[in-house]
């Protein structure tokens, strides 16, 4: 009886305690966060760079600052939380980024929403209990979890832009293929980016990798979604092909073997780097060749823009609809397999 008195409650705050909720529904939010913070922030930075506007810079200098508050409200959105928790979330998102990154605010983040929701109206003095209940647990957690998340993420991070350094080839092969298949998935492969630091060489085989699945699939289904999915595909995100990946995952082929050809393509030949903010967005809002010429505007490389051009845009459109033709000879993708409700 106690149990089922438990799960009524918890159904009751709506806190659902699942892989989905926490490392999808999450993380998936904590993508927007990022991009209304810390990557339009990087945009606004280049931008005030180039064109010597003061205004762009103050922009930027304000939207990255924001980025603690950003990801905390962004999960406990995710998490539906009512209000109170919802806009105290923002002082958690700023301590367990400050004290651990973007890891350490998601795990921060949730800790502190959901303990937050199972006060929430439950007593008379709601205003005080539940923004308090909140930001205490968050910010503990934050200074307990915070500083050992960071330093894992990061040296992690290192050890695979090491990796990539000493193996071009097959860690550009790998790490183009992995963060291009996250990009896709229902998390945020930018997320991933930020919290492992992936810059360099291994930043530019991700950036890689996320343009193969997002101009790959806009060029591949074009026939099926014609410029409405292209566009959306192409700046948007990949991520509008799950449903039809679960139907048929045989689609992803062809977006995914393009992206084990231009991630070594990327390390070994073009020498592309990219800053972790930029790493996992691949061309949405063009946010991923942005970050590269971010990365590479003081090298003097003659080869940054040829390579953003045939890396992110020329070799995915091309590459794709050819493994695209092998697969369909082949009766592993049909016409409609990739059609989108757009």
């Amino acid at each position: 009886m106690n149990a089922e008195r438990v799960k009524a409650f918890l159904k009751r705050k709506q806190i659902n305690i699942s892989v989905q909720t926490y490392l999808i529904d999450a993380m998936g939010a904590m993508a927007f966060g990022l991009f209304a913070s810390l990557l339009i922030g990087t945009i606004f930075e280049t931008l005030g760079q180039k064109t010597g506007v003061e205004l762009f810079l103050t922009i930027s200098a304000y939207a990255k600052n924001a980025t603690g508050a950003a990801l905390g409200i962004a999960i406990a959105w995710a998490l539906k939380a009512p209000q109170l928790v919802l806009f105290s979330a923002a002082t958690v998102g700023i301590a367990g980024n400050d004290l651990g990154g973007p890891v350490g605010a998601l795990i921060a983040s949730i800790v502190a929403t959901e303990l937050g929701k199972l006060v929430s109206k439950e007593t008379p003095v709601d205003i005080l209990v539940t923004p308090g209940v909140t930001i205490i647990s968050g910010v503990l957690t934050a200074q307990f979890a915070g500083p050992g998340v960071s330093a894992f993420m990061t040296a992690f991070g290192d050890l695979v832009k090491s990796a990539t350094v000493m193996q071009p080839f097959f860690m550009g092969m790998l790490v183009s293929a992995l963060i291009g298949i996250a990009l896709t998935l229902p998390i945020s492969s930018a997320a991933i980016c930020i919290m492992l630091s992936l810059d360099g060489l291994a930043g530019g085989a991700a950036t890689a990798g996320c343009c193969a699945q997002m101009i790959g699939f806009a060029v591949l289904s074009f026939r099926e979604n014609g410029w409405g999915g292209l566009l959306a595909q192409g700046l948007g995100t990949s991520m509008l092909q799950m449903g039809n990946i679960v139907r048929n995952p045989r689609i992803w082929i062809p977006p995914t073997l393009a992206s084990m050809v231009t991630g070594p393509v990327s390390t070994m030949i073009f020498h592309l780097e990219n800053i972790p903010a930029g790493s996992g967005m691949g061309t949405c809002g063009l946010v991923g060749p942005i970050g590269i010429y971010t990365a590479m505007q003081e090298s003097g490389s003659p080869l940054m823009w040829p390579g953003i051009l045939l890396v992110c845009f020329l070799l995915p459109a091309v590459l794709t609809p050819l493994f695209g033709m092998l697969c369909r000879r082949a009766g592993w993708i049909h016409d409609g397999d990739m059609k989108l409700d757009l």
